[in-house]
């Protein structure tokens, strides 16, 4: 039965898509399907296309169902880490020469990828306030093949207009690809807005319970999901069946969890406003956030990632990391436990010097699932 003959419901959809009963047992989890090779029947005698587990596994390709369904796309692809789908992307599209406008505020890893590594290939980028559509404009050049948004972006939780800037790149010939991590499809589909790749790290939301590192690719058009499927497979770094099997099972829950991360990290961020050593709180949900009422407009909710400054500078933001007692201290994001941690140490230390530091005084809060009440408490003894 076709996904879209299932719901158009994304909670039913986020149960049922690539889920498909095994046929054996009737079991109805999909197997974990631990193999590296399958038997022929003849040369060339595939059954069901299976081959090889890095061409293609069962329990990855449920996976992929499953997501290409829930970000309303044409193709999903899987890999070993959210990095390992952003590297496969940019060697897809890009040639030595071409340049990509990367956002102002983004992930360290992303940063470091195109800063260290896509660039010694001869790839230009350059930097850009995403959240304007007109900075975007101005940053293109005849070499641009690509814009790079995050939105909401991490870790200053900036909000970009995807309808906007889809239209920048598209009058460019360029491609829109937007990092939808923090915002996961539930919360918003950026292919329905015009993007033309959606890039996940799967370690984060989609998994859920901080138990496995992945990462996917999500496109709008077949020729482009080929190409690729392509590279996928010729580069090798692919989700193992383990893994698939722990983020289809985290997206079954991912509408009940985000609705509760974004409950706790909408109380959070209100606590936070009002009290006297925090400077300024960064939550789009809040209607002083510059980007809220984009946010409002093309989000289901606002999700549970919440960053704030403290007044006393860096130190003062360390030792708030420190004194939290519910909220761990770690890097990484989105599982049922809230993490706190420094982006400026941390996460996005590759980006110190350059256009995408953070503030010395910034602490990133993950708000998870517990009884916000406690969550609430925690921070009000780390501020002190």
């Amino acid at each position: 039965m076709s996904d879209r003959h299932i719901s158009q419901h994304f909670e039913t959809l986020a149960i049922h898509a690539g889920n498909t009963a095994d046929p054996l047992t009737g079991a109805v989890v999909p197997p974990i399907y631990q193999v590296s090779t399958y038997k022929q029947d003849g040369v060339g005698g595939l059954r069901g296309g299976y081959e090889y587990s890095r061409s293609a596994n069962p329990t990855r390709t449920a996976l992929e169902e499953n997501l290409a369904a829930l970000e309303g796309g044409r193709r999903g692809l899987a890999f070993a880490s959210g990095l390992a789908a952003e590297d496969c992307l940019l060697r897809t599209l890009l040639s030595p020469g071409d340049h990509v406008v990367i956002p102002n505020d983004a992930y360290g890893g992303t940063f470091r990828l195109f800063a260290k590594v896509v660039a010694r290939w001869g790839v230009e980028w350059s930097v850009a306030d995403t959240s304007d559509p007109s900075a975007v404009r101005a940053a293109l050049t005849p070499k641009t093949k690509a814009v790079w948004v995050e939105t909401p972006s991490n870790p200053l939780l900036g909000i970009t207009d995807i309808a906007a800037v889809a239209q920048v790149a598209r009058d460019a010939g360029a491609r829109l690809v937007v990092d939808n991590t923090f915002a996961t499809p539930y919360l918003q589909q950026p292919l329905s807005l015009g993007a033309d790749v959606v890039v996940h790290s799967l370690t984060k939301y989609m998994g859920g319970h901080s138990d496995v590192v992945g990462g996917a690719l999500v496109v709008a058009d077949e020729a482009l999901g080929e190409e690729l499927a392509f590279h996928q497979n010729a580069m090798g770094a692919v989700a193992g069946p383990f893994d698939s099997w722990l983020v289809l099972r985290g997206t079954k829950t991912l509408s009940v969890r985000m609705d509760r991360h974004s409950e706790n990290a909408t109380r959070v961020a209100d606590m936070l406003t009002r009290h006297a050593r925090v400077t300024s709180v960064l939550y789009p949900g809040l209607p002083e956030h510059p980007g809220h009422e984009v946010a409002a407009k093309q989000m289901r909710a606002f999700g549970g990632m919440v960053s704030f400054r403290v007044e006393g500078g860096e130190e003062a933001a360390v030792e708030v990391c420190n004194r939290a007692k519910v909220f761990t201290l770690g890097e990484s994001l989105g599982g049922v436990e809230s993490l706190i941690e420094h982006p400026g140490r941390m996460t996005h230390a590759s980006a110190a010097g350059s256009a995408l530091e953070v503030p010395a005084d910034l602490v990133r809060l993950s708000v998870g699932i517990e009884n916000v009440d406690d969550l609430l408490q925690d921070l009000q003894q780390a501020l002190g």
